[in-house]
């Protein structure tokens, strides 16, 4: 009746379906800003290239095919692709704007961009590893997600640096680019418009005044973040997964006998039956290990999801009848039908019955989302506790499906001995408890019996029938022996108490009196100390981490007295463990990150300028978080860790080809408006191809599609929302670092490697090194000014027609 593998198979299908989607999205891209087929299919080699070569190294190391896997594998879709984008946007734009053949191109572009690609890569290699290393039960899981990813990621630079060029040499033609004196084609139509609004906010932004709106904008986008994050619900996985299954657990009275409970549990199925897309219910009661005749468990399933939301399949079935919109009509989530099933449950007011979803993997211990320990030595006063905190928690709301582990509502018979009288009598508490334990409870054997038909022996036992021992007159009717006067008593020694002859009996109900009471029927403890739990599950609109917040200051409101302590148990406590090592991971990818930048870069100042991106990002996904209704989870805390690895790639694009054009002897201003705008797309095409790679995780309504969400709501808001921002502050941020450090002293010695490279398709405020007649000179060891470079000749857009020889002039 319950097999997993429906859902495991299901939910692959919807990951091999994202894969494929994703691939498709991400190369069309290309398509649309090189205007190339040939482009398109160079990149496009890049995605299963990366994706299978991964395979080996999850055979080596033993993985399998998993969700974890899986999800490496989509959400790498949109980042293996970008180190190849890269690599052919550049070799692209030599042949069309610099004219060099397809071979001359693939070698110069690709060793001019290397630097690059190296950074990103390996900074995002740097990112994905430590998630494997994580001790929680949660990073057990994540280990194989975090060497997946860094394998693809590591797999895709090797691509992007042979295969790649190899098809760019022999696939690419020069006529594909610009012809005669015209503009290059790929830079005409939609990208013109993008490429003159970019300039023009890019010399606003480096004005004096334009860098300090930049600066005010970007410190009150960061300062945003703690109102944000106090918006956004908390919690360790999302809660509404819709599996197509969900679990019941009631617990009735006590003293409910089996006969009673089956007719409880009969009238639990005929409501849950009556709920729209049931289609099994399997309800149990007093059968479970530990379990009592009043506690039970079910299992319901209902339809699956191509029946009730929107589904590919669905759709092209809707266009083939000619009603499209047919695909939107009566769907319905699980968790509208866990709504209608406690509904119709709750006329069942002597039974606390909880609801909930199929854990997604066990974590040791209580899979409930609130699991709330008060510990202690008293038992009344741990469920006085538990039942008041339980009571508080209801008005405070959120919580639903409350329940506490320890109940002190099991009736027993309470012996109370009369010891006075009981020593006058000479009877010894010993035979009391010694009769009550063979009538009551039964003795195992009293006696053998001896089948000679059969040869067989047989242990009597010995008990008082069913009727006799449940009724306290009939126990007060038992005898108990008294002890012989001739019991002595040596000095020093223990009393010896002996039958003896004349001794006689005493009726019970001389020395003790029986009385009814309650008591708990069975007793948790952990580290030694009895506890009383609190679980429920949490309320659509809530998050985890808020409630249980509320319920420790609903436990200082009850001042609990000394000996009770309180604890978080079950999920709530993997969550705050999980949270706890992503901090720490945070903390360790980004002076990774900076580490690696700063041996690429050989430079201190730079890896500041690309870390600047990481704080303006966070904003973004958090505001996408909290306007698609999602939360922070273990899954968006994944998306935020692969935020931090694709949203620093747009700064190293712009620094190294700042960098590069300074080197070549722009002045300052020149090299950041022409490196940005020469940097401007790819970084449109790496960041559309992304979200192209993950527009699946976000529109998808397959099995397990709410925890791939986060992970893409995270990625693509952040992403998109920043890029402009980004775009902006990296260049500001670059000025003001490097008045900064010339400002210190610690400007380096300029080092003009080559002649200032003609770059077409420029603004005409581009400024190469001056020539004077007919040779340019550069002063070395000192800035290059815009005042004392002039074009002299050229093609009439701001570049030199021809490389010239540079003169050392000095300082």
């Amino acid at each position: 009746i319950r097999d997993q593998s429906r859902y495991i198979y299901a939910a692959l299908h919807e990951i091999n379906l994202h894969l494929v989607l994703g691939s498709i999205l991400a190369s069309l891209v290309v398509f649309a800003f090189m205007r190339s087929w040939r482009s398109t299919v160079i990149a496009a080699v890049a995605i299963p290239a990366s994706v299978i070569s991964a395979f080996g190294m999850m055979w080596a190391l033993g993985f399998t095919l998993n969700s974890v896997t899986m999800l490496a594998l989509v959400l790498m879709v949109g980042i293996v692709i970008d180190d190849a984008i890269v690599v052919l946007e550049n070799i692209f734009r030599f042949v069309e704007e610099k004219r060099m053949g397809p071979f001359e191109a693939a070698r110069a572009a690709t060793a001019d961009i290397g630097l690059a690609v190296m950074a990103t890569t390996f900074s995002l290699v740097v990112i994905f590893v430590p998630v494997s290393f994580m001790s929680s039960v949660s990073g057990r899981f994540l280990y194989q997600f975090g060497l997946t990813a860094a394998v693809s990621v590591l797999v895709s630079l090797l691509v992007s640096f042979t295969l790649t060029p190899m098809m760019s040499a022999r696939m690419l033609r020069a006529e594909d680019g610009a012809t005669g004196h015209d503009a290059a084609r790929s830079r005409r139509g939609f990208y013109r418009w993008i490429d003159g609004f970019y300039g023009w906010l890019l010399r606003l932004a480096i004005h004096p005044v334009g860098r300090v709106v930049v600066i005010v904008l970007a410190l009150g986008v960061v300062a945003s973040a703690i109102p944000l994050h106090g918006l956004v619900k908390r919690e360790y996985v999302p809660s509404d997964v819709d599996e197509a299954e969900f679990e019941l657990f009631y617990d009735g009275p006590e003293g409910l006998s089996l006969a009673a409970m089956d007719e409880a549990v009969q009238a639990i199925d005929q409501e849950i039956r009556a709920v729209r897309g049931v289609r099994l219910v399997l309800l149990t009661a007093g059968g479970s290990f530990l379990g009592r005749v009043n506690q039970g468990n079910g299992y319901v399933r209902i339809a699956p999801h191509d029946e009730r939301t929107v589904t590919p399949a669905r759709l092209w079935d809707g266009l083939r009848r000619g009603d499209p919109l047919a695909v939107f009509r009566g769907n319905y989530t699980q968790r509208e039908v866990m709504q209608e099933v406690r509904q119709r449950l709750r006329r069942f007011r002597d039974m606390r019955i909880t609801v909930r979803n199929v854990p997604g993997f066990n974590i040791g211990g209580g899979n409930f989302d609130i699991d709330y320990v008060l510990r202690g030595p008293d038992l009344p006063t741990l469920a006085r506790y538990g039942e008041q905190l339980r009571v508080r928690a209801l008005q405070l709301g959120g919580m639903i499906d409350l329940s506490t582990t320890l109940r002190l509502d099991r009736p027993e018979l309470r012996v109370q001995v009369d010891r006075d009288r009981a020593a006058d009598l000479r009877v010894d508490v010993e035979q009391i408890a010694t009769a009550i334990r063979l009538m009551v409870g039964g003795d195992q054997e009293v006696s053998r019996f001896h089948d000679p038909f059969l040869d067989q022996d047989y242990d009597v036992q010995l008990r008082l029938s069913e009727p006799d021992r449940r009724d306290p007159r009939t126990i007060e009717r038992l005898y108990v022996a008294r002890a012989s006067s001739a019991a002595s008593t040596s000095l020093g020694a223990a009393p010896q108490i002996g039958l003896a002859p004349g001794g006689g009996l005493v009726r019970l109900d001389n020395v003790v009196k029986i009385a009814p009471a309650e008591t708990a029927s069975r007793i948790d403890r952990s580290e030694r100390q009895r506890e009383n739990r609190l679980r429920g599950v949490v309320a659509p609109g809530y998050g985890q981490a808020d409630r249980i917040d509320a319920l420790r200051l609903a436990t200082a409101e009850l001042n609990l007295p000394a000996g009770y302590t309180t604890v978080v148990s079950g999920r709530a406590r993997e969550f705050e463990r999980t949270f706890t090592e992503f901090l720490w991971v945070f903390l360790l990818a980004v002076i990774f990150m900076y580490m690696i930048l700063a041996s690429q870069f050989e430079s201190l100042v730079h890896p500041l300028t690309i870390l600047l991106s990481l704080p303006l990002a966070i904003p973004f996904a958090l505001f996408s978080l909290w306007y698609t209704g999602n939360t922070i989870n273990l899954y968006s805390a994944l998306g935020i860790l692969v935020l931090f690895g694709v949203v620093k790639k747009n700064a190293i694009l712009q620094i190294d080809h700042m960098n590069a054009l300074r080197r070549e002897g722009y002045d300052r201003r020149t090299a950041i408006l022409q490196g940005n705008r020469n940097r401007l797309r790819p970084i449109l095409m790496t960041t559309l191809a992304l979200t192209g790679g993950m527009l699946p995780l976000w529109i998808g309504t397959g099995p397990g599609s709410e925890e791939r969400r986060a992970i893409a709501v995270v990625v693509i808001g952040g992403q998109t929302l920043s890029l402009l921002l980004t775009l902006l502050v990296t260049p500001v941020a670059y000025l003001l670092l490097d008045d900064l450090t010339r400002l210190l002293g610690w400007r380096p010695r300029v080092r003009v490697d080559q002649p200032a490279a003609a770059i077409h398709g420029a603004a005409n405020d581009a400024a190469p090194v001056s020539a004077v007649g007919g040779q340019g000179t550069i002063a070395r060891n000192a800035p290059a000014r815009s005042s004392e470079l002039a074009p002299s000749g050229g093609n009439g857009d701001g570049a030199p027609s021809a490389p010239r020889e540079l003169e050392a002039r000095p300082p």
